[in-house]
């Protein structure tokens, strides 16, 4: 097998993994808290087993600052993972699925506050596009929770763990050159040491499906995917990891389907669409023409 052929499937496999935990929260019963505290835990002693195999537990591999910045990533990646799973049992996993994706202008603001990254023109006509879309999907509120506000509460909260994934990429640019399994370790620990706390321990499953739920979430959505992940980023260039990404809110909506019978209502799917599209123009780069500019083909660096 090629190595593109096999990076391919391997995100497509983070991906269709990443799409299925919105089904595995819902499912395990247990407080937001609990299910994340649960996730980092197991997921901690899969990353130890994978970091120890590969030789990445060994001294001087991490400076303090570097050290620092990990744990500094792994609480806005706890924060994000707390809000995007409460956001749930309020918007649905579609639509959280689907908000949460604005995670790409989150880090194109942080992106040009903390790094000097420029604003271009296309980035900001993708900006809009995908606000456009927000309000749309905000206007297209299912009629059974008007009044109640919960819709609306999901929604922020998407957006909320949007702006925390966004800091925790910002992060592992910082990180540039530190092995990802290793920042993926520290980030759970973190998560840990964070939520253990607020952890209700006499609310733990009393029964062994409930515990391979939880068993699941820390050794396939958080070990096993991780490794599945960074390998395909290793061997995809940077267009193809981008356009691949959108397997995962695709099968979030499909299992929301399938799962819980939740089904987008016309205006949501138009708002979803439009997220999406600007979402995936701002990942891969897609150039806007610029009326009246006399040619038609320009370049991602004309535009720029």
């Amino acid at each position: 097998m090629s190595e593109i052929k096999r990076g391919t499937a391997e995100m497509t496999a983070a991906m269709l993994i990443s799409g299925t935990i919105g089904w595995f929260v819902l499912m395990s019963g247990q407080a937001v808290t609990d299910v994340v505290f649960w996730r980092c835990s197991f997921g901690a002693l899969t990353l130890l087993v994978i970091c120890a195999a590969m030789g990445l537990l060994r001294p001087g591999i991490l400076n303090l600052k570097s050290f620092a910045i990990a744990v500094g990533g792994g609480i806005a990646i706890v924060l994000n993972w707390l809000l995007l799973f409460a956001a749930y049992s309020h918007a649905s996993i579609s639509i959280a699925t689907t908000v949460y994706n604005t995670q790409p202008f989150m880090l194109l603001g942080l992106g040009a506050l903390f790094l000097g990254e420029r604003i271009t023109f296309a980035k900001l006509f993708w900006l809009a596009l995908a606000f456009a879309g927000m309000v749309i999907i905000v206007e297209g509120k299912p009629a059974e929770t008007a009044g109640t506000g919960s819709y609306a509460i999901g929604i922020l909260l998407s957006l909320g763990a949007a702006f925390f994934y966004a800091l925790a990429a910002i992060a592992a640019k910082w990180l540039k050159g530190t092995p990802p399994h290793l920042i993926a370790l520290i980030q759970v620990s973190t998560g840990i040491l964070m939520l253990a706390p607020f952890t209700n321990f006499s609310a733990a499953p009393q029964d062994a499906s409930g515990w391979l739920i939880l068993v699941a979430m820390g050794v396939v959505h958080t070990g096993v995917m991780y490794v599945l992940l960074y390998g395909a980023i290793q061997k995809l260039p940077t267009h193809l990891t981008g356009a691949l990404s959108f397997i995962y809110p695709i099968a979030a909506i499909v299992v929301d389907r399938l799962a819980f019978g939740h089904v987008l209502g016309i205006t949501q799917i138009a708002g979803a669409i439009i997220i999406l599209g600007a979402a995936a123009g701002m990942n891969l780069g897609w150039t806007i023409p610029v009326p009246g500019h006399k040619n038609n083909h320009l370049s991602k660096e004309a535009i720029e």
